[in-house]
């Protein structure tokens, strides 16, 4: 089997590394050989599979050392839970230059330093997914994952989000082999949520990959920084991690998006009851008018 390059994007806050490490968890209990590089400047992609508060990141030990050239590639890379490769791209000072530069110069250095050349099934870019900016681009435009998945979840920004990421698949799919694979709906319990995520993904002309639910036991695990397959194996919530991983090993269903408008976006939300159809002859009323 060739190996599959996968980026997991997702607005901040929507639980897109924690779903991305339960999930390789999942694939790495399944015999899977899986490699995760965070693309987050949070830097908080590895640490459940590492059981550690963070790891140290390319970009930090590249300015320690000098340059990236100084760098060994056992620096970067560690191993954790179910042999699973992990590194974090890690980013700039804040204020200090564009945040998405850590994830180009930590491709490039995984690259040269031939870590892509092992016999991994997956690597996973763990990216944030509120600015689609040329670097947090990067795992899109430079052909480096071929399927991208979006955490989302019924909440509007999420789902905003979601629609901006396909315009950047779309902006890049024609030229290249990246593809929009799937939704994967974290769920925030908002009404009729799973209708609301599969019904955005066939108008982005995807499918919702899974519907997780939420359980604390996924918290609990967080606490002792362990994914839910590795603190309470038996757990129902881990198997929701098991069907996640095992959809995505059989996954084929590779598109190019058709992003929405933002009034479709909109009468989508409404149909659903997520926003509250527009009043007209409420606009600019003060709360003394209306009494």
């Amino acid at each position: 089997m060739a190996m599959r390059q996968c980026a997991i994007y997702g607005k901040g806050g929507i639980g897109k590394s924690t779903t991305t490490q339960n999930l390789v968890a999942g694939l790495a209990e399944l015999g899977k050989k899986v490699m995760i590089v965070g693309c987050d400047p949070k830097a908080d992609s590895t640490r459940l599979i590492l059981h550690a508060k963070v790891q140290n990141t390319i970009m930090e030990m590249a300015a320690e050392a000098g340059t990236v050239e100084d760098l060994e590639l056992e620096d970067v890379l560690k191993v954790g839970y179910g042999d699973i490769k992990c590194v974090e791209s890690g980013g700039p000072e804040p204020g200090v230059g564009c945040a998405g530069r850590g994830v180009i110069t930590a491709i490039n250095f995984l690259e040269e330093e031939g870590a892509y050349e092992e016999d991994l099934d997956f690597v996973f870019y763990d990216v944030l997914g509120d600015v689609v900016c040329g670097g947090f681009a990067m795992p899109i435009r430079e052909n480096k994952a071929q399927e991208i998945y979006i955490v989302v979840s019924g909440e509007m920004m999420a789902m905003y989000a979601a629609n901006n990421i396909s315009k950047g698949i779309v902006k890049y799919a024609n030229s290249g082999s990246v593809r929009l694979a799937g939704l994967i709906c974290n769920s925030r319990n908002t009404d009729r949520e799973d209708d609301l995520i599969m019904a955005l993904a066939e108008s982005l002309g995807t499918t919702m990959i899974h519907f997780i639910p939420r359980d604390n036991a996924v918290q609990r695990a967080e606490i002792r920084r362990m994914t839910v397959i590795e603190y309470d194996p038996g757990h129902k919530q881990a198997d929701e991690y098991r069907q996640l991983a095992n959809k995505i090993i059989e996954n084929t269903n590779m598109n190019i998006p058709t992003p929405i408008t933002m009034d479709e976006l909109e009468a989508l939300l409404m149909e659903f009851g997520v926003m509250e159809e527009e009043d007209e002859s409420i606009i600019g009323q003060k709360a003394t008018a209306s009494a």
